[in-house]
């Protein structure tokens, strides 16, 4: 008898031996980017029920696991995901809709293209358009609206700079929001001429117009997000920050989820408004796989090409002019009480160096010393030289676009000064106060592309490899930072640093496949790059046609 059972268990010790783990994907035969503490390296990696189980050599793995699926990826390069710490999704599906701006040269040729959207708008309906950035027309003042009267004298138009932060609206949509010349406020500006409206506004003065256009219903809403969530896989995102939404565009986003059809996941930063705040306070942080809205995001000031970011000093290019803050100093003070009350994340546009004083001093307030309650300043993007340091003593959070600063080279000492501008885009000096930095677009306001965030952080080079030396490049970030910056650091500045953002056992199973190496590839090959797949939760969710 024990004989026996000496050797049936003998038998069954060789079957467990034999007989391989279960695995519903396994991809080997590639360079795996892990993006783990030691940014270390892999071929394989093995997927069950959304999650990775395992990584390791392609012959470790290929023996140990019995793949449902198995991916050869063919000496490719695979990374995390990738994380954009900033940008706004909603929006972008929705201005798929409206007339783009972006590239124009011209007045003129905004107005061309204008001709032929408003064809298929009724008499009576808004004519949106988006993107136009005055910095890039030989004439580079803001025009006036003279030409959208006589165009369109019976619709409402309303075009926004590509920054958000400056629009032209005829005088039809003038009349619609109640503007006059007699319209004044706190943190915007109608420009007039000769006494009369321009069209043209700035900051909170869009909001006057912005708030009469009609809000997307939850079918045109659930367009939106399904075309901007194809739009982004095919540029290898797998979670994306919606800084700035309302709770009835969270809850369109929720029923979007329910459907089956969004599988985007995003980190939702809420609006600073009365209704937001009573909305999510009564009914508490939401988190799942998906969706996480656990922060605000507030506007200190406005943006540099429009001149309505805060500085300390007058812009060098318009005599007595500092730019504003949206809000008096006390609005931040009690919404900063408020959020600090209910433990959520406070996050904060601030472009100016005076913005950035201002919110960096506010934060310290409520932080008083290091923590972990990772509130962030979004852009950080003029930083005066004494204020670098409020970042590490108070453990905020920079999180940065270094698209901006390859958009925004050409014409930036102009606004600044040479020796205000040592202070701007400055991504390794503001990495340095905490070791490290998330990265992101600011879609639609730059491209969609984390490569170009990718190549802008490191060599920044415009896409003609303008300057030839790079861009202040003491503040260029190396390769492996401006990686963690675009997939663990990012997911680290979402609370998510535990559940995403690297290629580690027990993790959310998002990948992006390209055909170029980021760690070693040339800086002219690195725009080239192909994204050949994206996998979410183990899903193919974009695969590049052969």
């Amino acid at each position: 008898m024990r004989n026996y059972i000496a050797f049936f268990s003998m038998i069954c010790l060789l079957m467990s031996c034999s007989t391989n783990n279960e695995a519903d994907l396994l991809l080997y035969n590639g360079t795996i980017y892990t993006v783990d503490s030691a940014f270390s390296t892999a071929e394989a990696v093995a997927v069950k029920d959304g999650k990775i189980i395992a990584t390791g050599t392609k012959e470790a793995l290929l023996k140990e696991f019995n793949a449902k699926q198995q991916v050869d990826l063919e000496g490719k390069f695979l990374y995390p995901g990738f994380i954009d710490a900033h940008a706004h999704f909603y929006r972008y599906g929705l201005g798929l809709r409206e007339c783009d701006l972006v590239g124009t040269e011209s007045w003129s040729e905004i107005l061309q293209r204008l001709d032929v959207y408003a064809k298929s708008i009724p008499t009576g309906e808004w004519i949106i358009g988006r993107g136009w950035d005055q910095n890039d027309w030989q004439e580079k003042e803001f025009p006036f609206n003279d030409s959208l009267n006589t165009r369109f004298p019976d619709n409402p138009v309303i075009l926004t700079r590509v920054d958000g932060h400056a629009a032209i609206v005829n005088n039809y949509a003038l009349q619609k929001a109640g503007i006059t010349a007699a319209t004044k406020l706190v943190g915007g500006d109608v420009i007039l001429k000769n006494g009369n409206p321009t069209g043209v506004l700035i900051d909170n003065a869009i909001d006057l117009v912005g708030s009469i256009i009609p809000n997307a219903n939850e079918a045109q809403a659930k367009e939106a997000l399904l075309k901007a969530q194809a739009n982004c896989f095919a540029a290898g995102l797998t979670t994306i920050d919606d800084c700035g939404l309302d709770f009835d565009q969270v809850e369109h986003i929720e029923a979007a989820y329910k459907s089956g059809e969004l599988k985007m996941r995003l980190y939702v930063m809420l609006s600073d408004a009365k209704k937001n705040y009573d909305y999510i306070f009564k009914r508490g942080m939401i988190k799942t796989d998906w969706l996480n809205v656990r922060s605000f995001k507030v506007y200190a000031d406005g943006a540099l090409g429009s001149r309505g970011a805060c500085l300390l000093q007058p812009y060098s290019d318009r005599a007595n002019h500092h730019g504003f803050l949206l809000s008096n100093p006390a609005h931040f003070d009690s919404v900063a009480a408020v959020i600090y009350q209910n433990k959520f994340q406070m996050c904060t546009h601030a472009i100016g160096d005076s913005g950035n004083r201002t919110i960096l001093n506010i934060y310290g307030k409520y932080l008083k010393e290091k923590n972990d309650l990772r509130w962030r300043i979004e852009h950080s993007q003029v930083v005066n030289q004494n204020d670098f340091n409020l970042f590490g003593t108070y453990s905020i959070i920079p999180s940065v676009q270094p698209t901006h600063a390859t958009s925004d080279m050409y014409w930036a000492e102009q606004r600044l000064g040479k020796e205000r501008v040592k202070g701007a885009y400055a991504f390794n000096d503001l990495m340095k106060q905490n070791n490290w930095i998330p990265l992101g677009t600011d879609f639609p306001v730059e491209d969609i592309d984390p490569i170009k965030t990718f190549y802008a952080a490191v060599f920044r080079k415009d896409a003609k490899g303008w300057p030839a030396d790079g861009y202040q490049m003491e503040n260029a970030l190396s390769r492996k930072d401006a990686l963690r910056g675009m997939t663990i650091w990012a997911a680290r500045s979402n609370f998510e640093e535990q559940e995403k953002g690297s290629i580690e056992k027990g993790k959310l199973a998002d990948f992006v496949l390209l055909d170029t190496d980021l760690m070693n590839a040339g800086f002219e090959e690195i725009l080239k790059t192909k994204v050949l797949k994206t996998i979410c939760g183990g899903e193919v969710v974009y695969e590049r046609k052969k």
